[in-house]
Protein backbone atom coordinates (compact mmCIF):
# COMPACT_ATOMS: atom_id res chain seq x y z
CA UNK A 1 0.00 0.00 0.00
CA UNK A 2 1.27 3.43 -0.91
CA UNK A 3 2.15 5.62 2.08
CA UNK A 4 0.27 8.81 2.91
CA UNK A 5 3.44 10.87 2.64
CA UNK A 6 4.28 9.50 -0.80
CA UNK A 7 0.72 10.09 -1.93
CA UNK A 8 0.90 13.72 -0.80
CA UNK A 9 4.02 14.27 -2.89
CA UNK A 10 2.42 12.60 -5.90
CA UNK A 11 -0.70 14.72 -5.49
CA UNK A 12 1.29 17.95 -5.49
CA UNK A 13 3.27 16.92 -8.56
CA UNK A 14 0.15 15.74 -10.37
CA UNK A 15 -1.45 19.15 -9.85
CA UNK A 16 1.60 20.78 -11.41
CA UNK A 17 1.43 18.41 -14.38
CA UNK A 18 -2.30 19.02 -14.89
CA UNK A 19 -1.71 22.79 -14.85
CA UNK A 20 1.16 22.46 -17.34
CA UNK A 21 -1.06 20.50 -19.73
CA UNK A 22 -3.84 23.02 -19.12
CA UNK A 23 -1.57 25.93 -20.03
CA UNK A 24 -0.73 24.18 -23.31
CA UNK A 25 -4.43 23.62 -24.05
CA UNK A 26 -5.31 27.22 -23.23
CA UNK A 27 -2.55 28.54 -25.51
CA UNK A 28 -3.58 26.30 -28.42
CA UNK A 29 -7.24 27.34 -28.10
CA UNK A 30 -6.26 30.91 -29.01
CA UNK A 31 -5.52 29.96 -32.63
CA UNK A 32 -7.40 26.66 -32.97
CA UNK A 33 -9.69 26.07 -35.94
CA UNK A 34 -12.04 23.27 -36.98
CA UNK A 35 -9.67 22.08 -39.71
CA UNK A 36 -7.66 20.45 -36.93
CA UNK A 37 -10.53 18.21 -35.81
CA UNK A 38 -10.52 14.46 -36.39
CA UNK A 39 -13.31 11.95 -35.81
CA UNK A 40 -12.63 8.81 -33.77
CA UNK A 41 -16.26 7.83 -34.30
CA UNK A 42 -19.67 9.43 -34.76
CA UNK A 43 -19.64 12.70 -32.76
CA UNK A 44 -16.44 11.53 -31.03
CA UNK A 45 -14.00 14.34 -31.73
CA UNK A 46 -10.26 14.58 -31.18
CA UNK A 47 -7.50 16.98 -32.20
CA UNK A 48 -3.74 17.34 -32.01
CA UNK A 49 -4.32 19.29 -28.79
CA UNK A 50 -5.78 16.22 -27.02
CA UNK A 51 -2.90 14.07 -28.25
CA UNK A 52 -0.10 16.49 -27.43
CA UNK A 53 -1.56 17.26 -23.99
CA UNK A 54 -1.67 13.54 -23.27
CA UNK A 55 1.96 13.14 -24.32
CA UNK A 56 2.94 15.90 -21.89
CA UNK A 57 1.02 14.25 -19.06
CA UNK A 58 2.28 10.72 -19.71
CA UNK A 59 5.88 11.90 -19.99
CA UNK A 60 5.74 13.80 -16.71
CA UNK A 61 3.85 11.12 -14.79
CA UNK A 62 6.28 8.44 -15.98
CA UNK A 63 9.03 10.28 -14.15
CA UNK A 64 7.28 10.68 -10.81
CA UNK A 65 6.01 7.07 -10.56
CA UNK A 66 8.00 4.92 -13.01
CA UNK A 67 6.39 1.64 -11.93
CA UNK A 68 2.85 2.78 -12.85
CA UNK A 69 0.96 1.83 -15.99
CA UNK A 70 -1.54 3.90 -17.94
CA UNK A 71 -5.16 3.96 -19.05
CA UNK A 72 -5.36 6.85 -21.52
CA UNK A 73 -8.09 8.18 -23.78
CA UNK A 74 -5.86 8.86 -26.78
CA UNK A 75 -3.70 5.75 -26.44
CA UNK A 76 -0.37 7.54 -25.95
CA UNK A 77 0.55 4.80 -23.48
CA UNK A 78 -1.64 1.75 -22.85
CA UNK A 79 0.78 -0.35 -20.83
CA UNK A 80 -1.12 -1.46 -17.73
CA UNK A 81 0.65 -2.40 -14.53
CA UNK A 82 -0.49 -4.78 -11.80
CA UNK A 83 -0.42 -2.38 -8.84
CA UNK A 84 -0.57 1.26 -10.02
CA UNK A 85 -2.20 2.79 -13.08
CA UNK A 86 -2.71 6.40 -14.09
CA UNK A 87 -6.14 7.06 -15.66
CA UNK A 88 -5.95 10.11 -17.93
CA UNK A 89 -8.29 12.27 -19.93
CA UNK A 90 -6.05 15.01 -21.31
CA UNK A 91 -8.96 17.15 -22.50
CA UNK A 92 -12.37 16.28 -21.10
CA UNK A 93 -14.89 18.36 -23.01
CA UNK A 94 -13.24 18.18 -26.43
CA UNK A 95 -16.46 19.14 -28.24
CA UNK A 96 -16.68 22.28 -26.09
CA UNK A 97 -13.03 23.00 -26.83
CA UNK A 98 -13.29 22.74 -30.61
CA UNK A 99 -16.42 24.94 -30.66
CA UNK A 100 -14.93 27.53 -28.33
CA UNK A 101 -17.25 26.82 -25.41
CA UNK A 102 -15.09 27.53 -22.33
CA UNK A 103 -15.80 24.43 -20.24
CA UNK A 104 -13.10 21.77 -20.52
CA UNK A 105 -10.49 20.29 -18.26
CA UNK A 106 -7.59 17.93 -17.63
CA UNK A 107 -8.44 14.85 -15.56
CA UNK A 108 -5.82 12.62 -13.93
CA UNK A 109 -6.40 9.79 -11.43
CA UNK A 110 -4.11 7.21 -9.85
CA UNK A 111 -5.52 3.77 -9.14
CA UNK A 112 -3.89 1.38 -6.70
CA UNK A 113 -5.20 -1.95 -7.96
CA UNK A 114 -9.01 -1.44 -8.06
CA UNK A 115 -9.15 1.71 -5.93
CA UNK A 116 -8.71 5.36 -6.92
CA UNK A 117 -6.30 6.92 -4.42
CA UNK A 118 -5.57 10.28 -6.07
CA UNK A 119 -7.55 12.55 -8.33
CA UNK A 120 -6.87 15.91 -9.99
CA UNK A 121 -9.21 17.85 -12.29
CA UNK A 122 -7.93 21.14 -13.66
CA UNK A 123 -10.60 23.36 -15.23
CA UNK A 124 -8.55 25.21 -17.83
CA UNK A 125 -10.50 28.43 -18.31
CA UNK A 126 -11.40 29.19 -14.70
CA UNK A 127 -7.97 28.09 -13.42
CA UNK A 128 -9.72 25.89 -10.87
CA UNK A 129 -7.73 22.89 -9.69
CA UNK A 130 -9.88 20.34 -7.87
CA UNK A 131 -8.01 17.56 -6.12
CA UNK A 132 -8.21 14.83 -3.51
CA UNK A 133 -6.32 11.89 -2.10
CA UNK A 134 -7.87 8.92 -0.36
CA UNK A 135 -8.75 9.90 3.19
CA UNK A 136 -7.46 13.45 2.81
CA UNK A 137 -10.54 15.50 1.93
CA UNK A 138 -11.28 17.41 -1.26
CA UNK A 139 -10.01 20.83 -2.29
CA UNK A 140 -10.21 23.50 -4.98
CA UNK A 141 -7.21 25.81 -5.23
CA UNK A 142 -6.19 24.95 -1.64
CA UNK A 143 -9.66 25.64 -0.22
CA UNK A 144 -11.55 22.71 1.31
CA UNK A 145 -14.75 21.88 -0.55
CA UNK A 146 -17.90 20.10 0.58
CA UNK A 147 -21.02 18.88 -1.15
CA UNK A 148 -24.26 20.84 -0.87
CA UNK A 149 -26.38 20.58 2.28
CA UNK A 150 -29.64 20.44 0.28
CA UNK A 151 -31.85 17.75 1.77
CA UNK A 152 -34.34 17.12 -1.02
CA UNK A 153 -34.42 16.76 -4.78
CA UNK A 154 -36.95 19.59 -4.92
CA UNK A 155 -34.26 21.94 -3.57
CA UNK A 156 -31.56 20.66 -5.93
CA UNK A 157 -29.95 21.42 -9.28
CA UNK A 158 -28.95 18.41 -11.37
CA UNK A 159 -26.21 18.04 -13.98
CA UNK A 160 -26.22 15.44 -16.72
CA UNK A 161 -24.61 14.51 -19.99
CA UNK A 162 -26.76 14.02 -23.07
CA UNK A 163 -26.22 10.93 -25.23
CA UNK A 164 -24.07 11.98 -28.19
CA UNK A 165 -22.91 8.86 -30.03
CA UNK A 166 -24.74 5.90 -28.50
CA UNK A 167 -28.50 6.34 -28.68
CA UNK A 168 -29.56 2.79 -27.83
CA UNK A 169 -30.78 3.83 -24.36
CA UNK A 170 -31.92 7.35 -25.19
CA UNK A 171 -35.59 6.62 -24.47
CA UNK A 172 -34.78 5.36 -20.98
CA UNK A 173 -32.50 8.35 -20.43
CA UNK A 174 -35.24 10.79 -21.46
CA UNK A 175 -37.73 9.15 -19.11
CA UNK A 176 -35.30 9.66 -16.23
CA UNK A 177 -34.44 13.22 -17.28
CA UNK A 178 -38.11 14.20 -17.59
CA UNK A 179 -38.86 12.95 -14.11
CA UNK A 180 -35.83 14.61 -12.55
CA UNK A 181 -36.47 17.93 -14.30
CA UNK A 182 -40.01 17.99 -12.91
CA UNK A 183 -38.80 17.23 -9.39
CA UNK A 184 -35.82 19.61 -9.11
CA UNK A 185 -34.64 23.15 -9.82
CA UNK A 186 -33.74 21.90 -13.30
CA UNK A 187 -30.95 20.22 -15.22
CA UNK A 188 -27.68 21.53 -16.65
CA UNK A 189 -25.45 20.01 -19.33
CA UNK A 190 -21.92 21.42 -19.08
CA UNK A 191 -20.28 19.02 -21.54
CA UNK A 192 -17.54 17.59 -19.30
CA UNK A 193 -18.21 14.74 -16.89
CA UNK A 194 -15.10 15.55 -14.86
CA UNK A 195 -16.30 19.13 -14.38
CA UNK A 196 -19.81 17.88 -13.52
CA UNK A 197 -18.37 15.69 -10.76
CA UNK A 198 -16.30 18.54 -9.35
CA UNK A 199 -19.38 20.75 -9.32
CA UNK A 200 -21.14 18.12 -7.22
CA UNK A 201 -18.13 18.01 -4.90
CA UNK A 202 -18.08 21.78 -4.48
CA UNK A 203 -21.83 22.12 -3.91
CA UNK A 204 -22.64 23.94 -7.15
CA UNK A 205 -25.01 21.16 -8.15
CA UNK A 206 -26.49 18.46 -5.95
CA UNK A 207 -26.34 15.55 -8.37
CA UNK A 208 -24.98 14.30 -11.67
CA UNK A 209 -25.90 11.27 -13.75
CA UNK A 210 -24.80 9.94 -17.12
CA UNK A 211 -24.33 6.69 -18.99
CA UNK A 212 -21.85 5.49 -21.63
CA UNK A 213 -18.85 7.12 -19.94
CA UNK A 214 -15.32 5.75 -19.76
CA UNK A 215 -13.00 5.28 -16.81
CA UNK A 216 -10.87 8.28 -17.77
CA UNK A 217 -13.97 10.52 -17.75
CA UNK A 218 -14.86 9.78 -14.13
CA UNK A 219 -11.97 8.24 -12.17
CA UNK A 220 -10.55 11.47 -10.74
CA UNK A 221 -13.88 13.19 -10.20
CA UNK A 222 -15.48 10.31 -8.30
CA UNK A 223 -12.77 10.37 -5.65
CA UNK A 224 -13.13 14.15 -5.33
CA UNK A 225 -16.89 13.75 -4.79
CA UNK A 226 -16.47 11.07 -2.15
CA UNK A 227 -13.77 13.00 -0.32
CA UNK A 228 -16.09 16.04 -0.32
CA UNK A 229 -18.73 14.00 1.50
CA UNK A 230 -20.76 12.87 -1.50
CA UNK A 231 -21.90 9.48 -2.70
CA UNK A 232 -21.21 7.74 -6.02
CA UNK A 233 -22.84 4.60 -7.42
CA UNK A 234 -23.93 3.06 -10.67
CA UNK A 235 -27.62 3.09 -11.63
CA UNK A 236 -28.32 -0.03 -9.57
CA UNK A 237 -26.79 1.46 -6.44
CA UNK A 238 -23.59 -0.58 -6.74
CA UNK A 239 -19.93 0.37 -7.03
CA UNK A 240 -19.31 -0.42 -10.70
CA UNK A 241 -19.05 3.22 -11.81
CA UNK A 242 -15.41 3.48 -12.93
CA UNK A 243 -15.60 0.86 -15.67
CA UNK A 244 -19.35 0.13 -15.67
CA UNK A 245 -20.34 3.07 -17.90
CA UNK A 246 -23.10 4.30 -15.55
CA UNK A 247 -22.66 6.91 -12.84
CA UNK A 248 -24.74 8.74 -10.28
CA UNK A 249 -22.96 11.19 -7.99
CA UNK A 250 -24.81 13.24 -5.38
CA UNK A 251 -24.47 15.12 -2.12
CA UNK A 252 -25.62 11.81 -0.54
CA UNK A 253 -28.84 13.32 0.88
CA UNK A 254 -30.75 13.12 -2.43
CA UNK A 255 -29.11 9.93 -3.69
CA UNK A 256 -32.04 7.63 -2.99
CA UNK A 257 -34.52 9.98 -4.68
CA UNK A 258 -32.54 10.13 -7.93
CA UNK A 259 -31.61 6.45 -7.79
CA UNK A 260 -35.28 5.52 -7.54
CA UNK A 261 -36.03 7.41 -10.77
CA UNK A 262 -33.03 5.88 -12.53
CA UNK A 263 -33.97 2.35 -11.48
CA UNK A 264 -37.50 2.84 -12.80
CA UNK A 265 -36.26 4.23 -16.11
CA UNK A 266 -33.61 1.55 -16.59
CA UNK A 267 -35.87 -1.37 -15.56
Amino acid sequence: MISTERLKVLLEKTQEIAKEAGAFIRKERQHFNMDNVEHKGFNDLVSYVDKEAEKIIVDRLSKILPEAGFITEEGTNTTKAEEFNWVIDPLDGTTNFVHGVPIFCVSIALMEREEVVLGVVYEVNLHECFYAMKGGGAFCNDTRIRVSAAKTLSASLIATGFPYNNFDLIDKYLVALKSLMKSSHGARRFGSAAVDLCYVASGRVEGFFEYNLNSYDVAAGTLIVEEAGGKVTDFSGGRDFIFGRQILATNEKIHVEILTDLKKAWA
